[in-house]
C-alpha cells in the first residue's frame, strides 16, 4: 500500500511540473485581457494549403449539422 502512495505522490508531482508552463501561458494572457486561444487567420498572401481547406470543410459541416440539430 505504501508503493502506491508513493507513485501517487511522484505523479502528482511530475503533472505539476509537465502542467505548470501552460498555467503560467495562459495566466499572462488573462492577465493581459486577452485570449490565448484566439482564432488565428492566414494572411493573404500566403496561399492555403490542401489540408487549411479540409479543415475548414470539417469545421463547417460540424457546425452546420449542430446548429440544424
Amino acid at each position: 500500500m505504501g508503493m502506491v502512495v508513493e507513485i501517487s505522490v511522484f505523479m502528482l508531482i511530475a503533472a505539476s511540473i509537465a502542467f505548470t508552463p501552460l498555467a503560467y501561458f495562459i495566466y499572462i494572457y488573462t492577465k493581459k485581457g486577452e485570449s490565448p486561444f484566439d482564432q488565428f487567420e492566414h494572411n493573404e498572401e500566403h496561399p492555403h494549403s490542401i489540408i487549411d481547406e479540409l479543415a475548414d470543410k470539417a469545421i463547417h459541416t460540424v457546425q452546420d449539422k449542430l446548429i440544424t440539430h
